[in-house]
């Protein structure tokens, strides 16, 4: 799974970037050409998020149209690909890793190793949390830390408000900045909270969100073969802490039902 910056990811960055594999082409323009650092606009988050989805796009596989996550995809979300004044597109990365993303342009790319793991309702939930990050400009204001991060590191622009061109190298630490970057805590909360109302408002079981929370947090625990998800999840709010939190909403809103227990599936929930 090849990455470059500028997307939201829910579960974190597995990866470090390798500059000398990065070709951000226009996006080196895009930058140079950009507005003050201070009023970064969310049209800049845009246009440098469709360059990476498009490089990403072409260095992953991606399941077909007939494959069967394509199906479980469009079968899920295909009746929102206008969501809330949002235009979204969505694909299926088949790798291995327990992961999903939004970018400021609106595209959505779901692992299939997570549609593995997780039912419709808590796939629902997920994505959600993701368009959420989209909606709340989430994209547009950590693509404006990590490049004033890389520029700082550079000394670039150290004493001016404007966007200095920067060098393929410069943009590769922006890249590496960007991912290791964390939502803050307010961030989080907030694309839970929208989650969570995309469920209630599309009529879809909001235990969902609750049972998803669960098994993220499962994935975190355990011994070295977990290890990498753990690393992932240590910038994160905890997980349970969140799916409590879903569960005092719904219990309000009188929609909780008790999953009783919650656990990993033995088999691959995608057929």
């Amino acid at each position: 799974m090849k990455k470059i910056a500028l997307c939201v990811a829910l579960l974190g960055a597995l990866f470090t970037i390798n500059a000398q594999k990065i070709n951000l082409g226009k996006a080196v323009g895009i930058v140079s050409k950009g507005a003050s650092a201070l009023v970064f606009s969310n049209e800049d988050a845009v246009k440098l998020s469709k360059e990476s989805v498009e490089y990403m796009d072409k260095n992953n596989p991606i399941a077909g149209p007939k494959d069967p996550y394509t199906v479980r995809l469009n079968r899920l979300f295909g009746k929102h690909k206008s969501q809330d004044g949002l235009n979204l597109n969505y694909k299926v990365y088949k790798v291995t890793e327990v992961n999903a993303f939004a970018c400021a342009d609106g595209s959505v790319r779901v692992f299939s190793s997570l549609m593995d793991v997780m039912t419709d309702d808590e796939l629902l939930a997920v994505i959600g949390h993701e368009i959420g990050h989209v909606k709340n400009q989430d994209t547009k204001d950590a693509m404006k830390s990590a490049y004033l991060k890389a520029a700082a590191l550079e000394a670039v622009s150290s004493a001016s408000n404007d966007i200095a061109a920067l060098s393929e190298t410069q943009i590769g630490k922006m890249a590496n900045a960007f991912l290791d970057a964390s939502h803050n805590k307010k961030q989080e909360n907030e694309a839970d909270e929208y989650s969570y109302d995309f469920m209630k408002s599309n009529r879809y079981n909001v235990v969902g969100a609750y049972t998803a929370f669960k098994k993220l947090a499962l994935l975190s625990e355990g011994g070295a073969a977990q290890s990498k998800i753990q690393k992932m999840f240590n910038s994160h709010p905890d997980s349970n802490k969140r799916a409590e939190a879903i569960k005092k909403k719904a219990e309000k809103d009188g929609l909780w039902k008790d999953p009783v227990t919650v656990s990993l599936p033995k088999a691959k929930l995608t057929k």
